[in-house]
């Protein structure tokens, strides 16, 4: 008889505890929320903000930047002079002119700065030149 009632009173848990699961999986997501802002990478520009759609993009694409400064930088490269621009892309292009180009300028850079860069990589062969910009 007493074997009977302990029985009743130390039945094993069929129950699955997921509670250090989501414990773990909030500590997670935390942690990514904090550091994927910082995983970004590339120059520091403010870009003006626009009504516009993202673009799709197949390849990485060549990405000019103008800092505020008026500095020019190719991807990630050291910093020139506008009249080494045409040069650069010339010799980074090599005959792919059908290569997407991106210009990301400061929205304190003059618009004629932007023109002249834009006039340059035109003139260096590029076809397909975007604009990026920030959403409103």
């Amino acid at each position: 008889m007493a074997a009977q009632g302990m029985s009743k009173t130390h039945r094993p848990m069929s129950e699955i505890n997921v509670t250090p699961f989501v414990d773990v999986m909030l500590v997670l997501l935390i942690i990514f929320m904090v550091t994927a802002p910082m995983m970004e990478q590339g120059l520091e520009v403010d870009l003006p903000n626009t009504n516009t759609e993202n673009i799709r993009v197949k390849d990485a694409p060549l990405v000019i930047t103008v800092k505020r400064d008026g500095k020019i930088h190719l991807a990630e490269s050291q910093p020139f002079e506008l009249n080494e621009l045409e040069a650069k892309l010339d010799q980074i292009l090599d005959n792919d002119a059908s290569r997407e180009v991106f210009l990301r300028a400061d929205e304190m850079v003059p618009y004629g700065v932007v023109a002249k860069v834009m006039a340059k990589a035109r003139a260096a062969g590029v076809e397909k030149l975007g604009m990026v910009t920030e959403p409103e």
